[in-house]
């Protein structure tokens, strides 16, 4: 079995996964709270 050594692995697809999932997140967020202002706003 290999040592493992800290700082040497490539992690440049896990950090695009991630920034990936983050924008995601954000967009549904702002979504869900555009839908809600939405609704808010119709049913008066």
């Amino acid at each position: 079995m290999s040592d493992h050594k800290y700082g040497e692995m490539d992690i440049a697809v896990q950090e695009k996964t991630f920034e990936g999932f983050i924008k995601l997140m954000v967009r549904t967020t702002i979504a869900i709270i555009a839908l809600l202002l939405f609704i808010a706003l119709v049913n008066g």
